[in-house]
């Protein structure tokens, strides 16, 4: 099968949110059939509302530069599925992908033969058991794992983790995660398993009790909070940040991932490494080489045009705080666009009052809201809607050289910009 037939049939699964519906027994299944990969090496897990994929890069690359062959597993990609499998720092070929794919494909198609297994795995089922098959087959000593959706049910929730950490907690999915934060994070809990370090991000005041609770419950302790390290010296800038991170030692971080929320996924990350003993030393060199593509990344200058995944309330704020901070003075363009299980009216609330100008758009997506649902939920003086992105780009010819622009509320959409604005340099094959 080829890469492009591969993905065809990926896109003809079940959507990857129906995954916390059902359970892990199907997961299970597959992988015996593959024979166990998810055994094959040391895990970090991470779960999580906000910064987890942040969170991962940064863990992955300290441990790259430690000399530890790794892989890493994130979900959504923005252009190419291949997005979703590094190793060792690099997306997976595109004919690896689909040897990969094929390989799944058929374990499935034999346990639904035998009756074992009603339905072919989900699109994130299958890209999971194709992850760990690649992560066996190629080598990989410890795998980082971005939790697709939850945790406790998530199909990346088959591993026994070295460390489970958990970034800041906020609503997103209450579909099916549950309407309270209590709920939220007690599925998010569900990565803690006996035996693993746990490390938590600072969480607001109502999660607290509810990650210590489950950890409780493991028998986990001490549980790391990552309070064990803060920033000093802290500076802020428009392309990154810089700060010393102080702790049991004294680690001079300069991490090119922008936003004030960069520095506590960056500490959450320096606690996790620190416990899994990693250097001082590879952690700076792999917090200054990280890279997370569409999350605050600037993809053109003249004007300056920006991609931001900002998906959530959290994430809205976050972005907002951001272009108040390093943007004040500048005409602010907004391209916004979102998908229909997500806080609309709320993100937009946030964010549109930092702009002088929003253009409404859709991702190209089935689940996509309307842009003419947008503007009539949400009020702004200078509010206009294109159908698609490449129609909301062409509407960017009247802005200035000194203007600037955010596109963001959806990763389908930073996606849907990152191929028509240029290919990122990371995502050529291994």
């Amino acid at each position: 099968m080829t890469y492009p037939d591969s993905v065809r049939f990926l896109y003809s699964l079940a959507n990857e949110s129906r995954t916390a519906e059902l359970g892990l027994a199907r997961m299970e299944l597959l992988l015996e059939a593959l024979g166990k990969p998810e055994q094959c090496a040391e895990w970090v897990h991470v779960a999580g509302t906000n910064g987890k994929g942040s969170t991962c890069a940064m863990i992955e690359s300290a441990l790259r530069a430690a000399g530890r062959r790794t892989g890493l597993y994130t979900s959504p990609h923005l252009v190419e599925p291949t997005e979703r499998i590094r190793i060792h720092g690099k997306p997976v070929a595109p004919e690896v992908f689909a040897a990969a794919f094929e390989k799944v494909h058929q374990a499935a198609e034999g346990l639904i033969r035998d009756g074992a297994i009603e339905q072919h795995p989900t699109y994130f089922e299958t890209v999971t058991a194709m992850a760990f098959l690649l992560f066996r087959d190629q080598g990989v000593e410890v795998g980082v794992l971005e939790v697709g959706l939850g945790g406790r049910l998530d199909a990346t929730n088959v591993v026994q983790p070295r460390a489970a950490v958990i970034t800041p907690v906020d609503f997103d999915h209450e579909k099916y995660l549950g309407k309270g934060l209590d709920s939220i994070a007690t599925e998010k809990a569900g990565i803690l398993k006996p035996g693993a370090l746990a490390v938590f991000a600072p969480q607001r005041q109502e999660v607290i009790p509810v990650l210590e609770t489950q950890a409780r419950l493991r028998g986990l302790s001490p549980v790391w909070v990552s309070d064990r390290w803060r920033a000093e010296d802290v500076v802020l800038g428009p392309e990154g940040n810089a700060f010393v991170a102080v702790g049991p030692t004294r680690i001079p971080v300069s991490c090119p991932l922008p936003g004030e929320h960069q520095v506590t996924n960056a500490l959450t990350a320096i606690t996790a490494l620190e416990l899994l003993g990693v250097s001082p030393e590879a952690i700076r060199q792999g917090l200054a080489t990280v890279r997370w593509p569409g999350r605050l990344e600037r993809v053109a200058s003249r004007p300056d045009i920006y991609l931001d995944g900002a998906h959530n309330p959290a994430g809205a704020r976050a972005l907002a705080a951001y272009i108040e901070r390093f943007h004040a003075g500048r005409r602010v363009w907004l391209i916004y666009g979102a998908m229909r299980d997500k806080a609309v009216t709320e993100m937009a609330g946030i964010l549109f009052p930092v702009a002088d100008e929003v253009i409404v758009t859709a991702p190209a997506q089935p689940r996509a809201v309307r842009p003419e649902l947008i503007r009539e939920l949400v009020d702004h003086p200078r509010l206009r809607t294109a159908p698609r992105l490449a129609d909301a780009l062409r509407m960017l010819e009247e802005a200035g050289p000194l203007d600037v622009v955010f596109i963001t509320g959806s990763l389908f959409l930073v996606g849907e910009a990152q191929a028509l604005l240029g290919p990122a340099e990371d995502r050529a094959g291994a």
